[in-house]
């Protein structure tokens, strides 16, 4: 690892949302700043530090970076965030970026809904020391740090443990947002197979974007949890390993329901374009039928609206209510035949 430096009296960053060391497992009581840790931090005797930082800026985050020597490229991706979720390995340090997907509640899908949103969190993990750096709507890593500090035992296991934690957090909350798009998903389907209930197709749209948002935070992590499931990846001891085997699993039930609500949405898609079509050819078919309907008495009106003295039947007494019953006889049987052959 790039040697480290850092004063004793150096103070944390502004953007630190919490700083701890732990030994064996148990956090060590009382606030430290960053040349503490680096006095005090050492794996060998089982201590190691975790920095949870928020939306640091370059200057905050090459601060942490110089003391504990992370790697220049994994830190330009932690500042600028916006990056595929991926597994790096900088020397004996790994750098993790995971996207987290946050549910955005919503009375009805629409075509301007947003539904998913998303934030990062990257994860340095070294000896002796966890970084967490989120971004966005990424949430508080808070609950994710209580529950290590209730279980010493896992926690032991020092950076590792960090980050399993983080990545179960995040693939929990995909599954999560999976079960509920699928209300989602369900609703509009309902909708678009409801007779007469036609459904604006930038409604289904707009949830087939959103899902593509949600596909992109999650299916590019499966690489990385294969990795770090396998148990080949020095830092990570295999106890931890087969904890990550059960996150892989999780999020490989994930990718399948991602995949089988594109298709459902695809072929909602489709139906919703195809009843759009069907309705405008009934509509065409309605309106040929009342033209034809109109046709008759037009014809016949038309007939005898012109100015000729010589005309059949115009000294009839019996010449207008004549054809009077011609025009209703003739679209009385041409509406019976219409609505006979479903036009009208």
């Amino acid at each position: 690892m790039a040697a480290r430096h850092g004063s004793k009296d150096a103070e944390l960053p502004s953007a630190v949302v919490d700083c701890a060391l732990y030994e064996d497992g148990k956090r060590i009581p009382g606030q430290v700043n960053l040349g503490e840790i680096m006095e005090r931090m050492d794996p060998e005797a089982g201590r190691f530090a975790w920095i949870g930082l928020y939306e640091p800026t370059e200057e905050q985050l090459q601060e942490v970076a110089g003391a504990f020597g992370l790697h220049p490229l994994a830190v330009e991706d932690a500042v600028h965030a916006h990056q595929r979720p991926k597994l790096e390995r900088y020397g004996d340090m790994l750098f993790l970026v995971l996207k987290t997907i946050v549910y955005v509640d919503h009375e009805k899908v629409t075509s301007t809904s947003e539904i998913v949103d998303t934030g990062e969190i990257m994860v340095f993990a070294g000896p002796g020391y966890a970084i967490t750096v989120r971004h966005g709507s990424a949430p508080s890593l808070d609950g994710v740090r209580q529950q290590l500090q209730d279980d010493p035992l896992q926690l032991g296991c020092g950076s590792a443990a960090v980050l399993h934690a983080v990545a179960d957090m995040v693939v929990d909350r995909y599954v999560e947002v999976a079960d509920a798009f699928a209300g989602d998903v369900d609703t509009l389907e309902s909708e678009v197979f409801t007779p007469d209930r036609p459904v604006d197709a930038g409604r289904i749209y707009q949830l087939k974007r959103e899902l593509l948002e949600f596909k992109r935070a999650v299916m590019p992590l499966a690489s990385a949890l294969q990795r770090l499931s396998e148990g080949t990846i020095p830092q990570i001891p295999k106890e931890v390993a087969t904890y990550f085997r059960d996150v892989a699993d999780h999020h490989q039930r994930v990718s399948e329901q991602i995949l089988s609500f594109d298709e459902l949405i695809s072929g909602m898609l489709g139906a919703s374009i195809a009843q759009l079509g069907v309705q405008q050819n009934a509509d065409m078919r309605r309106i040929s039928a009342w033209a034809a309907l109109i046709a008759v008495p037009t014809l016949v009106v038309g007939i005898y609206g012109m100015n000729f003295e010589h005309m059949p039947e115009l000294a009839s007494p019996y010449g207008y209510p004549a054809v009077w019953v011609l025009m209703v006889t003739a679209c009385t049987v041409i509406h019976r035949a219409l609505r006979r052959n479903n036009w009208l």
